[in-house]
């Protein structure tokens, strides 16, 4: 699955988030029997999921950041009409993926980052909950 992400060819970052989004469903199925459905219920399968991601002591880091923090990603992104976009984190010097939702800039590979590194008081869901807080009600899709 890596070698197959890796040297496809992507038309932009949204194709990317897209194309590693829909290998995390494939993923979380087929070696960890969980499903991923982009609904609000998949956030604590992904959360589950990550549990035994940071176990793993031959994860890579990068990988797993890009493979899972792109489905969260895409998660917020199809529920708000969100749009991929490079940008700074804040604090940081390099610019990183991240959705841009009416002006909110919400960095999903970094919340993935923080929940493989510091553990459970990063967990998904209160990142998640706190996100439709004050994104409010989804967009309407056609």
């Amino acid at each position: 699955m890596r070698k197959r992400l890796e040297s496809a060819a992507y038309s932009d970052l949204g194709a990317m988030m897209e194309g590693y989004a829909q290998a995390a469903v494939e993923v979380a199925r087929d070696d960890f029997h969980q499903t991923l459905d982009n609904t609000p219920d998949s956030v604590d399968v992904l959360d589950e999921i990550l549990v035994m991601v940071g176990e793993s002591p031959e994860r890579d880091l990068d990988y797993e950041v890009r493979l899972w923090g792109s489905y969260l990603g895409e998660m917020i992104r199809t529920r708000y009409a969100g749009t991929w976009e490079m940008t700074q984190y804040p604090g940081g010097t390099v610019a990183v993926p991240a959705v841009n939702v009416r002006g909110s800039r919400l960095f999903p590979l970094m919340k993935v980052y923080r929940r493989l590194t510091a553990g459970e008081e990063e967990d998904l869901r209160s990142f998640y909950n706190m996100v439709t807080e004050r994104l409010g009600k989804p967009a309407q899709v056609n």
